[in-house]
């Protein structure tokens, strides 16, 4: 198991990555000036919970399996791209009732479904195998106990600090939305912002290099 002091430094350095707005931080923030800040902090556990898949599999090795292969790496990149490019598109189709300001709180399944449109984003998003594949081995040390606890450890420990992190920019955004929708002119151009954002983040995902 990773001692104290190493934990300390990993929880730094993580922290200071998190705090860097990336992709992750502006669908969150996007969604959560869409849709609210419960549908934000939705999106935080769904985002999370596709990272901790990212987590097992560096554990057991298979994000190395993936990155290595050329075939798999692009069906991952091009699966991730696909479904925001598409959450992008029906997003900007969106009939104006659907984003109009005045309804309070989507419905459960629509909750539901933010949940597991944030879980399948970043299951599907190659940067995020890559990150994890690249920062974590920074702070093993194999002569300290098994190699893949330690893994497992330091994962679990940014991913907590992730839901931290992108909970208060869920928040932010949330906030920031509220005032906006205020703005008959912000109402009226709302989801084209926000199917913008998410239809870029699948062109800059399927740009993503395998190296």
């Amino acid at each position: 198991m990773p001692d104290l002091s190493s934990l300390a430094l990993f929880a730094v350095a993580a922290l200071a990555l998190l705090i860097i707005p990336g992709p992750a931080v502006l669908y969150i923030v996007a969604r959560s000036a869409h849709q609210g800040r419960r549908a934000g902090l939705l999106s935080v556990l769904g985002v999370q919970t596709g990272g901790l898949v990212h987590v097992l599999a560096a554990t057991v090795g298979l994000s190395a399996i993936v990155l290595s292969s050329a075939v798999l790496f692009s069906a991952l990149k091009y699966l991730g791209a696909a479904y925001l490019i598409y959450i992008g598109i029906r997003t900007l189709l969106a009939r104006d009732e659907e984003t109009d300001t005045e309804i309070p709180v989507p419905k459960v399944q629509s909750m539901k479904q933010l949940f597991w449109q944030g879980a399948l984003i970043n299951a599907l998003n190659p940067k995020t195998a890559l990150f994890f594949l690249a920062f974590l081995p920074q702070f093993i040390h194999p002569e300290r106990g098994p190699v893949a606890l330690q893994t497992l450890t330091f994962g679990l420990l940014f991913l907590c600090l992730a839901v931290c992190s992108d909970g208060m920019y869920a928040l932010l955004g949330g906030s920031l939305g509220a005032k906006l929708r205020g703005s008959p002119r912000f109402a009226r151009r709302q989801k084209y912002v926000t199917g913008g954002i998410y239809i870029a983040l699948g062109v800059g995902t399927a740009t993503v290099g395998q190296k």
